[in-house]
């Protein structure tokens, strides 16, 4: 994966280069503004290298992890930064061995003013890192590398830092490592070997320095680096080393960027897809209620024209359907035999003053009157005249002759029944 590594300058004025993840540098080093750099980064995650002077590494022994982490750093390391821990950001790398933790601290407005900067000219970093943080760790080696007049360190143990207007013995003495042995400690026994890349007239400058440490360490071994040392921290960033300052509150933005990016178009389409679909279920919705308003109103118009009697409002028809079915009751059958059976019975009677009824029941469409007439004729004048009418038909069940006449038992129902 290709990197475009861009070091900030304190006069605004930035170096760029490209380096891929394997260590290997893909171009030269540039010089000019942001700006310039900015459009190089088409199609490219960038590492940003911050100025040495604004970020010191400091160590903490803390065992917690993860966000408690982030909570605790602050009180923790109160004693070991000058500034007022509110002001300051802080943002742990990978634990050492020794299980000490190295933390990188920056002014939290200094770092905002660079994403500031940064997204000004369309850039958002991948990763912030001291740039000191670019001098490789090598195992029981000391590594520095010059540039202009600034020394950057690494102890090859977790030491890290840079000194500004520094001779290198100067920065080796601050380090520890030109302490006598004895006195030093077995963390500073390890590694008396000095590695150097400089500029070659580095070495004509620091000739002093070269020999008074090839005398106090075990080796010095200059690395002459005409490309300058941008291109050497370059490289080591882009591999993997250093500690990204975009953590917490300040990775939230650039981490949830560089995730949705390469599937902002999926995203896109997984959203109308979803906008669409819910669309259609609101127009089927829609559309099947009023359907349903529009059967509840037939449904109504048919029962009222069934049960004119009910006219409570019709909240469940599938409710009414099986209460109609439970009582076996289809339809106002009664009143249509009953009544007109009735009437055929007295338009009979009344032609027969001398008739009296005894009693009348009806059941399932059947009429049953016992009554009592003077004579067998007038029985069957009662039988012809209930016929007649042609939708009924009148049978004389019984006979039996009392005191008072002929008792007789005549069953009524529908013709043809």
């Amino acid at each position: 994966m290709d990197y475009l590594v861009i070091r900030m300058r304190q006069d605004d004025s930035v170096d760029w280069i490209v380096a891929d993840d394997q260590g290997t540098r893909k171009s030269t080093a540039s010089h000019g503004s942001l700006a310039q750099a900015a459009a190089e980064a088409a199609g490219r995650s960038v590492i940003v290298l911050a100025p040495s002077t604004d970020v010191i590494t400091v160590t903490t022994d803390l065992p917690v992890k993860g966000s408690k982490l982030l909570a605790a750093l602050p009180y923790a390391l109160e004693d070991s930064v000058a500034d007022e821990v509110d002001e300051l950001h802080f943002a742990p790398g990978k634990r050492l061995p020794d299980g000490t933790l190295p933390v990188a601290v920056v002014a939290r407005a200094t770092l905002e003013s660079w994403l500031d900067q940064l997204q000004t000219v369309g850039i958002v970093p991948a990763r912030i890192v001291a740039e000191y943080h670019g001098v490789a760790s090598v195992p029981n080696t000391l590594s520095m590398i010059i540039s202009d007049d600034e020394i950057m360190f690494n102890d090859g143990h977790g030491m890290s830092f840079a000194l500004s207007d520094a001779s290198p013995a100067d920065v080796i003495a601050a380090s520890g490592y030109l302490d006598p042995i004895e006195e030093s400690g077995d963390s500073l026994a390890d590694g008396r070997a000095l590695q150097v890349y400089c500029e070659p007239s580095a070495e004509q400058t620091y000739a002093r320095d070269w020999a008074l440490l090839r005398s106090e360490l075990d080796s010095v071994d200059l690395r002459l680096s005409p490309d300058g040392a941008f291109s050497r921290l370059a490289v080591t960033v882009a591999s993997g080393s250093g500690i990204n300052l975009l953590q917490g509150r300040f990775g939230e933005r650039t981490e949830y960027a560089s995730f949705v990016r390469p599937w902002k178009a999926a995203a896109l389409l997984l959203v109308g897809f979803l906008l669409v679909s819910l669309a259609g279920k609101f127009a089927d919705y829609v559309r099947l209620g009023i359907e349903e308003d529009a059967l509840r109103a037939q449904f109504t118009e048919q029962y009222r024209a069934f049960r004119p009697a009910d006219t409570r409002e019709i909240l469940d028809p599938l409710a009414i359907i099986e209460s109609l079915k439970r009582s076996g009751n289809t339809g106002p059958s009664a009143p249509p035999v009953f009544l007109p059976s009735l009437s055929s019975l007295a338009a009979a009677i009344k032609a027969n003053d001398a008739v009296e009824i005894e009693a009348i029941s009806y059941r399932a469409g059947v009429i049953d009157v016992r009554l009592t007439a003077p004579d067998v004729a007038t029985l069957d004048e009662i039988q012809q005249a209930v016929t007649s009418s042609n939708r009924f038909t009148a049978t004389i069940q019984s006979t039996t002759q009392s005191a008072d006449g002929l008792d007789s038992r005549i069953q009524i129902r529908e013709g043809g029944a």
